[in-house]
């Protein structure tokens, strides 16, 4: 079987692929290959879910976080990290303008900060949903409970990226909780009727091509109905320091290979991608993109959310980035989407070409 071939077949046919056809296509680096690879997904991004792109308000409302994961800047013995808490007050008015500016969905992400229980977030969650947007959790593992009370009060997405499916990978780069915890939280959040976002970091430390392979498995096999990929930018305060970051080629054949995999999902144009490239958002956007999260965290917070360093647009306007967004997507000819931008599940044929 050739990279070609495998592209061919599984473009045909997602349900056929397998972790050998993943593997020969993200080791073949020709530009030929390359390239059609790229256009094959961009053929079927436009296929299955349009021309648009879903602009989603990215408000990081908290820096505080309970875990200790090795790659990460906010993780607890960070102690060089100021820290920050939003009130209920900042992070409901934030959503409002960022309503007002045209973003469909409001998008909640902090660190893993019990401070935020599920009495509050509820009433925030309900508070923003007269807005008339989406609702988007980015939380981390919380109980059952939680995950139930959060979908009763309104909220109807959850983004917790599985980040790699290697489980001993996995253990060494998390040790606070196992990866089956982490797989145990998303299908709760399955079974509780949220539109489910995963995905994973590319260039970690010991990873393999064969782990790669895996985690567009995993998404697929949990029908990921959003899927964010990103590459690994080590942080000066953690562990990571010295290791080398992930490239952003191979993150956008993993981009990508998962719009190819999950014709219909929803897959981000990430901040990780334009922060190691100067049009990281506009490349992947080309490449099997469909949905582009611009940060409204306000001052004086929003330099201080650092998962990793050197995120682009944290000294701009703290209200400049959903219209750049907007020109953005206009620059590439698409349209802004309208819509609340959920997943739309259709039939997928057999017959996508790879042309």
């Amino acid at each position: 079987m050739t990279p070609l071939r495998a592209l061919e077949r599984i473009a045909r046919n997602p349900d056929s692929v397998e972790k050998e056809d993943l593997v020969l296509i993200l080791r073949e680096n020709s530009k030929e290959f390359n390239e059609k690879l790229f256009k094959t997904a961009d053929e079927i991004r436009e296929r299955y879910v349009g021309n648009e792109v879903h602009v989603r308000a990215l408000i990081e409302f908290s820096n505080y976080c309970r875990k200790n994961c090795l790659y990460c800047g906010l993780r607890r013995s960070n102690r060089e990290l100021k820290r920050y808490r939003m009130t209920p007050q900042e992070i409901i008015r934030r959503a409002e303008i960022s309503a007002k500016m045209g973003a469909r969905t409001i998008v909640l992400q902090s660190g893993e900060d019990l401070y935020y229980t599920k009495e509050i977030l509820s009433d925030i969650i309900r508070k923003i949903k007269k807005f008339d947007v989406a609702v988007t959790l980015s939380v981390g593992e919380r109980t059952y409970e939680e995950y139930e009370a959060w979908k009763m009060a309104g909220a109807d997405r959850f983004l917790m990226r599985h980040e790699t499916a290697n489980k001993e990978l996995y253990r060494k780069l998390h040790p606070d909780t196992p990866f089956e915890e982490r797989v145990k939280c998303l299908h709760w959040l399955k079974k509780l009727g949220y539109e489910v976002g995963a995905g994973n970091i590319v260039g970690l430390p010991g990873q393999t091509v064969e782990d790669l392979a895996d985690d567009l498995l995993f998404v697929k096999e949990l029908d990921a109905d959003m899927v964010g990929i990103g590459p690994f930018i080590p942080h000066p305060q953690t562990p990571l320091r010295n290791e080398k970051g992930g490239d952003f080629l191979t993150s956008l054949k993993m981009i990508a290979l998962a719009r190819i995999l999950i014709p219909d999902t929803n897959i981000p144009a990430t901040t990780a991608m334009g922060t190691i490239h100067p049009n990281g958002r506009q490349i992947a956007l080309k490449c099997g993109a469909n949905v582009i999260m611009p940060v409204m965290t306000p001052s004086p917070y929003r330099p201080l959310y650092q998962l990793y360093p050197g995120k682009i647009c944290v000294s701009e306007s703290d209200t400049k980035c959903i219209p750049c967004v907007f020109h953005m997507i206009r620059a590439l000819g698409r349209e802004v989407g309208k819509s609340y931008g959920s997943r739309k599940k259709v039939t997928i044929s057999s017959s996508t070409s790879c042309s």
